[in-house]
């Protein structure tokens, strides 16, 4: 990016802010914290006041919160909400969106689009088939639990058990269907993931795993193997990918997986115009490689490099300890770290109890934790892979031992 376009970008006028989800609503909120005068706007496409996500498939669904709303002061901040507004279309070389209402002009750009679930092959508008994204998503659900319906959910990785945890507290019947061979087959390796199926008959809820859908009829889900499976209602949790379809035609590079390439600075390949959040992927030095992180933690801390780029002089690079939790079957697990490169896995305590963690180490340092129970050794496990300090694995591997005091 050149002197000058950098520039522009630090003294712009006016930055607009596409997407308000958690990565949007703090890109606006860092950048008035951090002393930016000039005009902020942000566009949704839902019209709703700005809300947060997590509670969606916990205290929203099961009826014991209205919504999420962020506790912010849009006006008081100077913060201009344009929501229920789709964004159709960039135009780089006018320094323009289109949206539906017309174009909105901007001197610096700011990509927050989030990501979007994944559709359930053949079951687009079939009545009774569910995603779980949004608020009117979750609303739609509401009563499908109250009504204590049989429920199948497709798909056993995070969103699928915190959902299926939600309905069987409501008191449903619950049936969880994945293709793969174990639960967050995409997520965490076999023998981490394995103790965790276990998780799912404690609770009530039945797992088929090595179980792929052929069709969704009325009150009922189709295995390909023939067998089907009483449906009152299906929820689909088969993933998501980075909401950026809008963006074809603008230009700008994309990844493998439909994700904007941002910089270790999270600027994209277009001048003036950042990337932040679910729908972009950035280059990590702790980790030499590309990351694409869909987590609420990556949605909060990136907005506020961002920010500081757009603001500064002196780019600031974005390299995060990823970090992300979830509560599913009556279990608070947490992650931390990035564990692809490890070359050992430490095991501390007994997968089979209620409280256990994984310890992922490269070249003798922490660089991922998985804990379940253990909120202690995921806060101290953070701390040492930021340090990246030495650790010893038989030390490690005692889990009356505090993490920190098994360095090398």
């Amino acid at each position: 990016m050149s002197e000058q376009t950098q520039a522009r970008g630090g003294s712009a006028r006016r930055v607009v802010v596409v997407g308000a989800g958690m990565a949007g609503v703090q890109t606006a909120v860092a950048l008035r914290e951090q002393g930016f005068t000039g005009t902020v706007t942000l566009i949704g496409a839902e019209p709703h006041q700005p809300y947060d996500r997590p509670p969606l498939s916990k205290a929203v669904l099961l009826g014991k919160a209205e919504g999420s709303a962020f506790d912010v002061d849009f006006e008081a901040l100077g913060i201009e909400l344009r929501l229920g507004r789709e964004v159709v279309g960039l135009r780089p070389g006018d320094h323009e969106l289109d949206t539906a209402e017309g174009p909105v002009p901007y001197d610096v750009l700011v990509l927050a689009t989030g990501a979007e679930p994944i559709q359930l092959p053949g079951a687009e508008g079939v009545p009774g088939v569910h995603l779980l994204r949004t608020l009117d998503d979750a609303e739609r659900l509401r009563p499908v639990l109250a009504q204590q319906h049989d429920i199948v959910v497709v798909g056993a990785g995070w969103i699928g058990a915190e959902f299926a945890t939600a309905a069987r507290e409501a008191g449903c019947a619950v049936t969880v269907v994945e293709a793969a061979d174990r639960p967050l087959a995409g997520a965490l390796p076999a023998e981490v993931a394995a103790p965790m199926a276990a998780w799912y008959a404690d609770s009530g809820a039945e797992l088929r795993t090595h179980a792929r859908v052929d069709r969704v009829e009325p009150g009922a889900v189709v295995l390909d193997d023939g067998s089907r499976v009483p449906a009152g209602a299906v929820v689909v949790g088969i993933g998501a990918r980075p909401a950026t379809a809008w963006l074809a035609g603008s230009g700008i590079e994309l990844g493998v997986h439909g994700e904007v390439l941002a910089d270790e600075h999270l600027r994209t390949s277009l001048p003036d115009v950042y990337a932040v959040g679910d729908c972009a992927s950035f280059p990590s030095g702790r980790y030499e490689q590309r990351l694409l992180v869909h987590h609420w933690d990556n949605a909060l801390q990136g907005p506020r490099t961002v920010a500081a780029n757009i603001i500064g002089e002196t780019p600031m690079a974005y390299d995060p300890v990823p970090y992300f939790w979830s509560e599913q079957f009556g279990r608070f697990v947490q992650y931390v770290g990035h564990h692809a490169s490890a070359d050992t896995t430490v095991w501390r305590g007994d997968p089979e109890s209620p409280a256990w963690a994984v310890c992922w180490l490269r070249s003798g340092r922490l660089v991922g934790l998985l804990a379940v129970g253990r909120p202690r050794d995921l806060a101290q496990g953070r701390r040492l892979i930021e340090s990246g300090t030495p650790m010893d694995p038989d030390l490690l591997a005692d889990p009356s031992r505090p993490l920190k005091e098994a360095t090398a």
